[in-house]
């Protein structure tokens, strides 16, 4: 069985390492981008502002991204490392080209590009000497697959009191000048038709345009991959457009519209443009030492595996887990009299079962991160469809708990009748549902570990996977390698009965749970036809249970007609996806405000403290947080007395803002706490809240006391 055992884990972990075989090193990532660092002076002038380049030419047929990278990707990012009292400013994106990736739209650069940064010279800066300007460059460049890579940039520039232009970057610097959009010269204006967005550019004498493009600035506020349908009259330019996930609102909607007006490109700011742009974001050293590095990156592959087995550990107390353990109740009474051999066979298949469930989402996690997907641990949870699918398992296995359909080997994974009737199989697939249904939970210490394990290699992330598995399987797997921990259990009886209805309840209880999550993710169209499935999962289960012994013919006609009803259960799955919710569903309590990266930047420029709450309806953690923690009314009033912005972020579906911010911050998925006072950069929470810690946080601990 351990022979066996190894094969499994191998076998599943091979998806996971071909997946990732896209993610090639950094030297390859500098053969497909060749990166510098120029300026446009010869010499920097005390006082005086001067303007360099990041230069990044790219092999044919690869592309690097723009501030907001569409539906995948990541924009590049300078970290620098000045003198004292030299800053830079915002980076000066130019504008971009739309490049489709199979279904998704992304927004990007072929060929080459040049980034704008304005740099101020101070008046302390002397002059004779030479100043050395560097910094480090990190990039995605993408083709069919996406490689993460990296340049040191370094550039020495004398200190004069005057300069000319540097000798041949003139030309380089006129284009780069010329790829930046212009000012809107006109009035600019955004209506609703039905479920589209029409941006109204009304300027007379357009008729020679022949194609238009809208990027935005904020990520998710389009469907990119959406037509953009232009019409031009006498009044202008007309662009429809289909709105995302975000709920913004069309006064809102700023991004650059390019167009093609009598075969010459022109391009148009429109809305206020975010500030800091992503790049800058990192650039804020005024001295000339690195950056300090953030506390996860002091992790080690070892040590992130440690903590990832603690948080697995922990995961088997998480209330998402419990329906299932529950079910392990019953199966280790039932194998308290067999022989010691069997039952530590039973905690072996159990645990090959959770690790290679943890390690096939690993390696399918891997994989689409490889190609550029901004995901996350629990991220299958975003798809309506496997939340459907989930909820009629869970509720086939409540049913089977309750009497009302006895399960046989021949349907697997559905828990109980496998684990009941079909021996090994039943313990291994009981381990794959503990999986599942425990990926929606985040226990202490899994966040940093997991985080940790999707910047590292692929075979390091399995190793961190497969220890974060290891921890939620450990217990059961101790009990049954050790049988005499078995006799202190009662001896099976009648009792068994009652306590298997009772735990079909539990069960229920996490079926519920996921329809309330289904209903963050669709429309009402949507939600009814996820509540018929499961009326049409117990139809089956009543027709399968009726055709129990009802002769030949009628045996045949209820096994028919059971699986049409899961035929049928499974078909309207299909109308989950076409039915997500176009908005925000989860209302925002009073006080709150929905995240955007733009409104963040905003607070922190005028010195707001901001609370940033990033959650989902699928996170268990999240919920527990909120009601317990967050919502109470010391907290709540704290917020009040210092004035403290609270933005929620919701990864409910997939939000391409809220993914960047989480591998910020070193995060994989939700809950994710920050606090920002003043300018200064975010200080993270704990996964686990308490009402002190957040009190603390904001500064409002001795407030709330006196209230």
């Amino acid at each position: 069985m351990l022979r066996l055992l190894l094969v499994l884990l191998l076998t599943l972990a091979t998806p996971g390492l071909a997946g990732a075989q896209g993610v090639m090193t950094a030297a390859k990532a500098k053969d497909l981008v060749r990166a510098s660092l120029v300026a446009e002076s010869e010499a920097l002038v005390p006082g005086r502002t001067v303007t360099l380049g990041l230069h990044m030419a790219m092999k044919p047929g690869w592309h690097v991204y723009w501030r907001n990278p569409g539906d995948s990707g990541l924009p590049p990012e300078m970290v620098w490392r000045l003198p004292a009292e030299f800053s830079v400013g915002p980076v000066q994106w130019p504008v971009p080209e739309r490049i489709p990736v199979q279904t998704l739209m992304n927004f990007g650069y072929e060929g080459a590009v040049t980034l704008l940064v304005p740099l101020t010279v101070p008046e302390s800066a002397r002059v004779g000497e030479t100043v050395r300007l560097s910094g480090t460059l990190s990039y995605l460049v993408c083709e069919e697959i996406c490689i993460p890579g990296s340049a040191e940039l370094s550039l020495d520039v004398p200190v004069a009191a005057s300069a000319a232009p540097a000798s041949g970057q003139a030309a380089l610097f006129a284009r780069a000048r010329a790829a930046l959009p212009e000012a809107v010269p006109g009035p600019v204006r955004t209506t609703r038709e039905g479920d589209r967005l029409v941006l109204h550019l009304d300027r007379p004498g357009l008729a020679g345009v022949t194609e238009a493009a809208f990027f935005p600035y904020s990520e998710g506020a389009l469907d990119n991959a959406a037509p953009q349908d232009l019409t031009v009259d006498a009044a202008g330019l007309h662009l429809t457009l289909t709105p995302g996930d975000t709920g913004q609102p069309p006064e809102t909607l700023a991004g650059v519209l390019a167009f093609t007006d009598d075969g010459a490109r022109r391009a148009y700011a429109l809305g206020p443009e975010p500030t800091p742009a992503p790049m800058t974001a990192a650039a804020v050293p005024t001295a000339p030492e690195v950056l300090p590095a953030p506390e996860d990156e002091s992790l080690t592959l070892w040590s992130a595996a440690g903590l990832a087995l603690i948080g697995g550990l922990l995961l088997n107390l998480m209330p998402c887990v419990f329906p299932v353990l529950s079910i392990k109740v019953l199966s280790l009474v039932r194998q308290a009299g067999e022989s010691a051999t069997r039952v530590r066979l039973h905690g072996l298949a159990y645990t090959a079962g959770v690790l290679a469930s943890f390690l096939g989402l690993a390696g399918l996690l891997i994989a689409l991160k490889a190609g550029g997907a901004g995901i996350g641990w629990g991220f299958q949870l975003q798809s309506p469809v496997v939340v459907a699918l989930l909820a009629y398992g869970l509720f086939a296995m409540g049913l089977s708990l309750s009497g009302a359909v006895h399960l046989g080997g021949g349907i697997v994974g559905l828990g109980d009748g496998l684990t009941r009737r079909a021996g090994y199989q039943g313990s291994f697939f009981t381990g794959v549902l503990a999986t599942l249904v425990a990926t929606p939970c985040t226990a202490p210490f899994m966040g940093a570990a997991v985080g940790f394990a999707l910047t590292q290699s692929p075979l390091a992330a399995l190793i961190v996977f497969a220890s974060l598995g290891l921890g939620l399987a450990l217990p059961f797997l101790a009990l049954t390698l050790f049988p005499q921990a078995l006799r202190l259990l009662p001896r099976p009886g009648a009792w068994m009965d009652v306590l298997k209805g009772a735990l079909a309840f539990p069960v229920y209880g996490t079926v519920a749970w996921l329809v309330w999550v289904l209903a963050q993710q669709v429309g009402p169209n949507g939600l009814l036809a996820g509540l018929t499935g499961l009326v049409l999962v117990a139809l089956a289960a009543w027709a399968w249970e009726r055709a129990r012994g009802a002769g030949r013919l009628g045996t045949g006609f209820g096994r028919m007609a059971a699986v049409a009803a899961l035929a049928a259960a499974l078909g309207l799955v299909a109308v989950l996806d076409g039915d997500r919710a176009s908005a925000r569903n989860a209302a925002l309590a009073q006080g709150e405000e929905a995240f955007t990266q733009a409104r963040l930047d905003a607070l922190r420029a005028e010195g707001r403290t901001v609370f940033v709450d990033m959650t989902a309806a699928w996170c268990i953690t999240c919920q527990v947080n909120e009601r317990t923690v967050l919502a109470r009314d010391g907290v709540q009033a704290a917020f009040r007395a210092g004035q403290v912005v609270y933005l929620k972020g919701d990864w409910t579906n997939q939000n391409p803002e809220i993914t960047r911010l989480l591998e910020r911050h070193g995060r994989s998925g939700v809950p994710l706490y920050l606090v920002y006072r003043g300018q200064g950069e975010a200080q993270v929470l704990p996964q686990i809240l308490t009402e002190g810690t957040v009190l603390a946080a904001i500064g409002q601990r001795d407030v709330a006391a006196a209230q």
